[in-house]
């Protein structure tokens, strides 16, 4: 366990508790097969008492187990100078000396993964280093930016975050308040309002039109006119107009369109095959490196072989380091089958006959199934993907709200998409329905969407809108 403890910066706080493995099961949980294979063969390279069980070894080579030194004495190396061997630094164990191979080999990283600009992660994480934050306040400062989107908002509540760091909401809130001063600014807004709000306050227009329409009247900006909004807020239209012109100079999305992204190829991390009439899930790690704990280092420490003290301080803490990262791996492992499985359980129909069949799900809904966390099922869901009989899917495609019905139904937005798509394939070109046409279309078939649902669903089934759909008779 180690302490964690925040600076008189952000305000004195009572000692907290957190654990490292804990920590180091999250972000592992957040990154897809790919990225978790480099982790891997990093790990491999910096720890000596990590080792990759190679294929031809016997199965009865169990991580973490420990053999009888008399059943292994004839595999056991000679008597270890420990001064030598590691140094005052340690340095040697960064050379990859234990390994037989380099983690800057070509067998280790897939040519395609290669990031030649700065991703939106490591920006974050640069600005993180440089912060005056302790290191149990960086870890959870870590944690906050791996829930932050490539748009650069964050996508996990402050509680849920809290409750899987098992500390108090407002430790994480303090340093979430830190990691807002970041640029770009707006980076960790919850939302809009928020974002554009960041974005006046730097500009120092807190006492302004614009700050006030912002912050209290954002939902109006779509459905009310200047005049509409001038009566509202008892000014003139000319100053509300003034107004809409800075709002419209901000950006709604604090990251969008500046960052890298890495080149990564789609490779699945759960893949779905039907076995009879079960459906079944593996976990796709034909790839990983399979790690146990180095038996030689371990019997060494069980023995108590003679070894400066600092060293044998060193090599526990390797262990328990081993220990973490094994278990890490594990506990993603179980994890994301056992969501999988729980997915698999409510969308059968889809997995039996198809994308007409998927219905609506949530992530609270299968947070329930499982007894996690929603968080959780977020992180299993963030940029992973899954090989189905039906094709390859990104895990979050799964997840979806439904629009009601009369009948008390939810459809799911694909279904609904589909039928807006078909009544456009009917209209007379001549005359293309307007959204509200579309909406009011719909409502006949027990479908309620407002106008603007309406055109956010065309626009994106990449539809024009009807001005430009309109075909002009020959001979008119």
């Amino acid at each position: 366990m180690v302490e964690l403890k925040l600076t008189p910066s952000l305000g004195q706080r009572p000692e907290l508790v957190i654990q490292p493995g804990l920590i180091q099961s999250l972000k592992l949980l957040m990154e897809p097969v790919l990225n978790l294979e480099m982790i891997i063969r990093q790990r491999l390279a910096e720890n000596p008492l990590l080792e990759e069980v190679e294929s031809q070894d016997s199965g009865d080579d169990i991580p973490e187990s420990s053999p009888e030194p008399e059943q292994r004495e004839d595999k056991q190396p000679e008597r270890i100078d420990w001064q030598e061997f590691l140094g005052e630094d340690h340095e040697y164990l960064r050379d990859g000396g234990f390994r037989d191979y380099s983690v800057n080999s070509e067998e280790d990283y897939p040519e395609t993964i290669s990031v030649s600009e700065e991703s939106l992660f490591d920006h974050l994480m640069s600005q993180l280093g440089y912060t005056k934050l302790n290191e149990k306040q960086k870890e959870i400062g870590a944690y906050i930016i791996g829930n932050i989107n490539d748009a650069g908002f964050l996508t996990v509540s402050v509680e849920d975050m809290a409750a899987e760091l098992k500390v108090e909401p407002e430790t994480v809130r303090e340093v979430l308040k830190v990691i807002k001063t970041f640029d770009p600014t707006g980076i960790g807004s919850r939302d809009l309002r928020e974002c554009l709000l960041a974005q006046l306050e730097e500009q120092g227009l807190q006492n302004t039109l614009a700050w006030t329409i912002v912050d209290l009247h954002l939902k109006n900006l779509e459905n009310k006119s200047v005049m509409q909004l001038s009566k509202m807020l008892d000014t003139t239209p000319e100053k509300i107009d003034q107004a809409l012109k800075v709002i419209r100079s901000l950006s709604p999305r604090p990251a969008t369109g500046r960052f890298a992204k890495a080149a990564t190829p789609i490779v699945p991390d759960l893949i779905v095959e039907k076995v009879g009439d079960e459906f079944v899930i593996f976990h796709n790690d034909k790839n990983l490196p399979q790690l146990r704990i180095n038996q030689s280092y371990r019997n060494l420490i069980k023995r108590g072989t003679a070894a400066p003290e600092q060293t044998k301080l060193y090599i526990k803490e390797k262990l328990e380091q081993a220990r973490w990262l094994i278990n890490a791996i594990n506990q993603r492992r179980s994890t994301m089958i056992n969501v999988m499985q729980a997915i698999v359980e409510e969308q059968r129909e889809f997995f039996e006959n198809g994308e007409n069949f998927l219905k609506p799900l949530t992530m609270e809904q299968i947070a329930d199934k499982v007894g996690m966390n929603v968080a959780t099922i977020s992180r299993v869901a963030h940029g992973k993907y899954v090989q189905t009989p039906m094709g390859m899917y990104e895990i979050k495609y799964f997840f979806n709200t439904g629009v009601a019905t009369d009948n008390g139904e939810d459809l799911p937005k694909r279904i609904v998409k589909s039928k807006i798509e078909e009544i456009i394939k009917t209209e007379n070109p001549a005359t293309p329905y307007s959204d509200q046409e579309l909406a009011r279309l719909l409502t006949k078939q027990g479908i309620k969407l407002a106008r603007r649902t309406v055109t956010k669903y065309r626009e994106e089934l990449n539809i024009k809108a009807a001005r430009y759909r309109k075909e002009i008779p020959r001979g008119s």
